[in-house]
């Protein structure tokens, strides 16, 4: 249940919770087709390092638009009170 719920893809990131944390999804013991790795991470621990930040950088920004989005839907209908 746990490999389960750490594989699912997040609404507002489009990743996995592995595959934001450790940059790779990892093949499920029945998967039904195999599937292709998108990059295959780097053995070097700079290019390995870079490619997580990035990859960070992009989890970050998709979490803000999508708060943005929220945000507008939110206050669409908030009135203003003056004091």
């Amino acid at each position: 249940m746990e490999f389960a719920c750490n594989r699912a893809r997040n609404k507002t990131t489009g990743l996995s919770p592995l595959k934001t944390v450790y940059g790779v999804d990892p093949f499920a013991p029945r998967d039904p087709v195999p599937r292709e790795i998108e990059g295959k991470p780097s053995a070097e621990v700079e290019q390995r390092e870079k490619e997580i930040l990035e990859l960070y950088n992009k989890v970050g920004a998709k979490v803000k638009k999508s708060n943005a989005s929220y945000q507008v839907q939110t206050n669409k209908h908030r009135s203003t009170v003056a004091f």
